[in-house]
């Protein structure tokens, strides 16, 4: 199967921000999430990929493709802005749509806005932010696409709103061959859903690797200062008056240590503040 998604040596420089070197792949049939804090170039390296803005350097190959333009009726995107007239609501989107996509779903498309519970007659322009978002899912699902590339797609959504579009995220991934690419800052949203992780931090790649993978090699140690200084390649290591705790891989840490499991948003802050010192 064709990787969905190749990123390599992606840069990007502003006069305060550098995307340094950025390079991934999103397997095809595959949910990455790429997290990172605000400002730390998920919006970027997305709008690099779809050829919104010029990159000072790096390659992108989406679908097999090095032309984005080529693959357009192939591509969900969601950014963290959706682009809809004002005036229009729903079912008049949907209309547009239907002339713009050559596989448009209209039958698809009404499900989900009824799924969704959208208002069809109300104007775009009274939507709220979650509404936008909610809007932006539907057309996106709606016209034949293979590869989602969402950018902060899930904010502005409450929580019962959230966990149906993670739903409906891993049902369009569960077809053979779809896959999605989503950046956020929720963590445990992603968590959820995403067979792949990336840890953006400051415009540099902290690491890419499948989730179960992350969750099987790393782990919280405890014990006493002592006992952790005997453990080799310890991250952001905190000593309190009760003991000492720190993100530890687990083929270091030696037979019968205090070990807990560590979720993927523990992960990356601990990461995060191991590469802040």
């Amino acid at each position: 199967m064709v990787n969905a998604l190749e990123i390599r040596e992606l840069t990007k420089k502003y006069k305060d921000f550098t995307l340094d070197r950025l390079s991934l792949t999103l397997p095809g049939g595959c949910i990455m999430g790429l997290v990172g804090e605000n400002g730390a170039g998920k919006s970027t390296a997305i709008k690099l990929a779809l050829g919104m803005i010029s990159r000072d350097g790096g390659a992108v190959t989406i679908l097999g493709s090095d032309d984005p333009g080529s693959v357009k009726e192939d591509l969900g995107v969601i950014l963290d802005e959706v682009g809809i007239p004002e005036c229009l609501n729903v079912r008049q989107v949907g209309k547009i749509m239907a002339g713009t996509f050559a596989r448009w779903d209209a039958s698809g498309y009404d499900a989900l806005v009824k799924k969704l519970r959208l208002p069809e007659d109300k104007s775009f322009k009274d939507f709220s932010k979650g509404m936008r978002m909610k809007l932006g899912f539907a057309i996106a699902l709606s016209h034949g696409a293979r590869l989602l590339l969402l950018d902060e797609a899930t904010s502005g959504l409450d929580p019962v709103a959230r966990d149906e579009v993670l739903d409906l995220l891993r049902d369009f991934a569960g077809d053979d061959g779809h896959s999605v690419l989503i950046s956020s800052h929720i963590v445990s949203d992603l968590e959820k859903v995403c067979d792949y992780i990336a840890f953006l931090h400051k415009g540099r790649l902290l690491l890419c690797e499948e989730k179960d993978r992350l969750l099987e090699e790393y782990c919280i140690v405890r014990g006493t200062a002592e006992e952790l200084d005997k453990i080799e390649g310890l991250l952001h290591e905190k000593i309190t008056p009760y003991g000492a705790e720190a993100l530890a891989r687990r083929a270091a840490v030696p037979s019968g240590a205090n070990v807990s499991p560590v979720s993927i948003e523990e992960l990356f802050v601990l990461m995060v503040k191991e590469g802040n010192k």
